[in-house]
């Protein structure tokens, strides 16, 4: 059977964007900016993103295009003794990654129900932590299943399933390019909206005011780099497989300049509405911008819905804010699961729609530890050692084996063949050297912080037989996958 192609290169720009644009962009990257000098953020964040982002894309896109494989057919015909990372790649984030995310999804659904009549009451946090998450006393206290989270929870896996079982034109593009135009238009709603409000500019200027003095201290830098890499969905095997779909002739440099751009310009568009909103609340309830602010998971199902309790026409905005959230997170979660659906078709001769039955069956059944009392602890300790780690290491791993044990200047010759935008010595230099030194930076000072201190001050068995077990299992079924014979002929 042939390889299915993406219709148009339109097409696969809205899916890459669609992959790369998910919950972090609208919560994590207006957090991280306020958190790290405001507008000063921007200085490090468009360096990392030029330096970082743009030429590892280039990269994944050149790896899918030049071997028209997945992730890890890919790494097989570079160097078949890597096979087993392309695996590792696609493995974690699909039984890691995923599963978790998805029910990150399935709250967000929740809570654009919830939204209608704003249910969470007067205090949002007391309503997420208790009665909806019905959070434990810790992650060794798993508890029971949270229904209305699991029912949510079979509703995004049912619409996963649905999008990549009809294939790449019929399934993940046409739902790209549904869910893109979407997001862009009620981002706008609400950037414009909460524009108007009364004490909006007290959260732009907490959001965007620069405090150049922070550009001095490495975390800055650090976090700034770390954000471009995960924002871009970088070290996924996603963006691999989305380019093993091109045709022949497609601008590859182009392609990566348009779909990081537009990932990152939405990040910093988005954040204009959070931080408006925040601004209104810290006006309507006389207190400093920085006690309305909370961090990550807390500033979209607390700190939001105080403000939205407080606001005319609350439920309305909510409605809009979790729908957005919804569309962002099915996107990327559509992504990795044809990620690895990809990898599965390309090394044994098994049936696409049967594949992406059987792991949509798994990733539910995956999903549900997540969604019990103790869940949230899980959830927060898997993404800790997966995103830190885990991506990371694989990001630096590729850089290093298309650099170091296959002939890179092949890799920029193809690069240029197809691409109107040429690369040049600058880019084998970023490849070869200065990316594999970042991110060894960043993995050293995780690996330093981790031994310095437990992570989160949870017990050093909660993150070992939870985290650090969650790498190596995956890491043993990519080794394992990686070793099984090719059931079908390599091209």
């Amino acid at each position: 059977m042939a390889r299915e192609v993406w219709k148009n290169q339109f097409g696969f720009i809205l899916a890459a964007v669609g992959s790369a644009v998910g919950l972090g962009n609208i919560w994590r990257f207006s957090y991280m900016t306020y958190e790290n000098g405001g507008g000063a953020f921007l200085i490090p964040y468009l360096i990392a993103l030029f330096t970082v982002g743009i030429p590892l894309m280039i990269l994944e896109f050149s790896l899918g295009h030049r071997f028209i494989a997945s992730a890890p057919l890919a790494f097989f015909k570079l160097n078949r003794r890597w096979e087993w990372l392309g695996w590792w790649a696609v493995t974690f984030v699909m039984f890691g990654i995923v599963l978790y995310y998805s029910v990150i999804i399935s709250w967000c659904l929740n809570y654009l129900f919830l939204s209608f009549t704003l249910a969470w009451g007067n205090d949002p946090g007391s309503y997420f932590f208790g009665e909806f998450l019905g959070l434990s006393k810790g992650p060794g206290e798993l508890g029971s299943v949270q229904i209305p989270i699991l029912l949510g929870l079979a509703v995004i896996w049912f619409l996963n399933w649905v999008i990549v079982h009809r294939g790449v034109q019929d399934g993940i593009e046409i739902a790209n390019k549904i869910f893109m135009p979407l997001l862009l238009i009620l981002t706008t709603i609400l950037v414009f909206w909460s524009m108007t409000l009364e004490g909006s500019n007290v959260g732009l200027r907490a959001y965007l005011t620069p405090d150049f003095s922070v550009l001095s201290k490495p975390k800055v830098w650090v976090d700034a780099f770390s954000q471009i890499f995960f924002t871009l969905s970088l070290g996924f095997g996603i963006m691999i497989a989305y380019a093993s779909y091109l045709p022949e002739r497609a601008n590859l440099t182009r392609n990566a300049f348009i779909t990081a751009i537009l990932n990152c310009g939405f990040s910093i568009f988005s954040g204009l509405a959070v931080f408006s909103i925040l601004g209104y609340m810290s006006v309507e309830t006389h207190k400093p911008i920085e006690e309305v602010v909370k961090q990550s998971i807390g500033l979209a199902f607390v700190a939001y819905p105080a403000a939205l309790s407080l606001l005319p026409g609350g439920a309305l905005f909510g409605v809009l804010f979790f729908t957005s959230l919804v569309v962002a997170g099915l996107s990327s979660s559509v992504s990795i699961i044809e990620a690895f659906s990809s990898a599965a078709v390309d090394k044994f001769p098994w049936n696409r729609k049967r594949i992406v039955t059987i792991i949509s069956l798994l990733g539910l059944a995956g999903s549900v530890v997540f969604s019990t009392n103790g869940g949230l602890f899980w959830l927060d300790i898997v993404d800790h050692f997966l995103t830190h780690f885990g991506l990371i290491m694989v990001g630096l791993l590729e850089a290093i084996v298309v650099s170091w044990f296959y002939p890179i200047e092949a890799m920029r010759k193809h690069i240029n063949t197809v691409s109107e935008m040429k690369v040049g010595a600058w880019w084998s230099f970023l490849i070869k050297y200065f990316i594999p030194a970042i991110l060894t930076i960043i993995i050293v000072g995780d690996l330093i912080n981790a031994f310095k201190k437990p992570y989160e001050g949870y017990s050093w068995q909660a993150l070992i037989f939870i985290g650090v077990d969650w790498l190596v299992l995956t890491l043993l079924l990519a080794l394992f996958l990686s070793k099984s014979p090719w059931e079908k002929e390599v091209p």
